[in-house]
């Protein structure tokens, strides 16, 4: 049996081991900014990940939040993922995790908590992890606001970076990733009685209303695939009050750097519809996008490793969310991304992972990082 063959039937004989902890994992709830619960997770993680790598994780705190390192002096790779999820505190009494043939559901299985076990897996397929560097965060859902500057830091220490967001339902991995911006909109219009004297006031519910039409054009005015959408939305105080002001959520994601900045520009620049209503723009861009150019090597080499396990091939794909990937990319550091789960029904009610592909991508991603630690293999980062 060849060395291709061998490290396939090791991850499978994880496999069951690989359930067991996703099911454990998915049940420790990480919801975001919600101290207690990461701590609980970040915790549970630690005790896996040095196990797996015979090395103590290093619990780097930032304004509270609990991210999990395992550095490396010599780190030709860094493994990235995050361990917090999108789903409130309490989902996992009404959805828990569940298997039902080759499915497993559950809050964050796919998004991305199969895709943490499997890189825990893989760890415990390469004999030599002391190239290898691995990272954790907490608030990846949240932008990565606390987590960004510890990502960029160990993504300039490694040669590559091998990020285990899940793939796509097909299996393809991911080469782009579109970039995004996050804005917050708010205006002040002037409060008076509803029904007495309406006309004082200044109505910041429709200054608001005039202010999403506006944004919602500067998605559809060209080809590019630049989606500008409204999110969240609060304004006035009682049912009798012209609402004096209102706040607006705004996501942005674009394929290029140039149409972020277009729509930047035009965002900063709204004037109010109404006379002496008031607007001020918080926020802004948050990930440039991921460019393909640096993904194609890893993807070649990813696809001869998988041609060596004998397992399905699959295709670079184009993914409009955008990951911590972005960060890592935009330092011109190569990014492979899209190399956990093969699942799909991210933040929905019916997020699923696929359990029988879950020993080939483990033995997928052990068998990229040995290559890719073996000594004479560069990858050129793009300056």
């Amino acid at each position: 049996m060849d060395r291709g063959h061998r490290l396939l039937h090791a991850a499978q004989r994880l496999r069951a081991d690989m359930l067991d902890r996703l099911g454990n994992l998915v049940a420790c709830e990480s919801a975001p900014g919600s101290l207690p619960h990461l701590e609980s997770c970040a915790g549970l993680l630690a005790d896996w990940g040095s196990q797996a790598l015979g090395r103590p994780a290093r619990r780097v705190v930032i304004d509270g939040l609990p991210h999990l390192l395992w550095p490396t002096a010599d780190q030709q790779v860094l493994l990235l993922g995050h361990f917090d999820t999108v789903f409130p505190v309490g989902t996992i009494r009404s959805r828990p995790f569940t298997v039902v043939g080759d499915r497993a559901t559950g809050p964050g299985v796919c998004d991305m908590k199969a895709g943490i076990v499997q890189m825990l897996a893989a760890l415990r397929l390469i004999e030599d992890t002391s190239r290898v560097g691995v990272l954790l965060t907490c608030d990846e859902e949240t932008g990565s606001v606390t987590s960004r500057a510890l990502i960029e830091r160990e993504a300039k220490r490694s040669a590559a970076v091998l990020v285990c967001e899940s793939a796509t339902p097909e299996g393809h991995v991911k080469v782009a990733r579109k970039g995004g911006s996050v804005y917050s909109l708010t205006v002040h219009g002037r409060a008076a009685h509803a029904g007495v004297e309406p006309q004082r006031g200044i109505n910041a519910t429709v200054e608001v209303a005039h202010q999403i039409l506006a944004l919602d054009a500067l998605g559809t005015t060209n080809n590019a695939g630049t989606t500008v959408t409204p999110t969240l939305l609060s304004a006035g105080t009682t049912t009798n009050t012209v609402p004096d002001s209102a706040r607006l959520a705004v996501d942005v994601r674009a394929w290029t750097k140039g149409e972020l900045e277009r729509v930047d520009h035009a965002i900063r620049g709204l004037v109010p519809f109404l006379p002496d209503a008031r607007l001020a723009v918080g926020g802004g861009i948050n990930r440039y996008p991921m460019p393909e150019a640096l993904a194609r090597p890893l993807l070649e080499l990813a696809r001869t490793t998988a041609r060596g396990l004998g397992i399905p091939d699959f295709a670079g794909a184009y993914a409009a969310g955008a990951s911590d990937g972005n960060f890592t990319a935009a330092l011109g550091v190569p990014t492979l991304d899209g190399l956990g789960a093969v699942g799909g029904g991210a933040h929905a009610a019916d997020e699923y992972i696929c359990i029988d592909r879950m020993p080939e991508r483990a033995a997928l991603l052990a068998g990229l990082v040995d290559t890719l630690c073996a000594e004479g293999h560069r990858i050129t980062k793009i300056p």
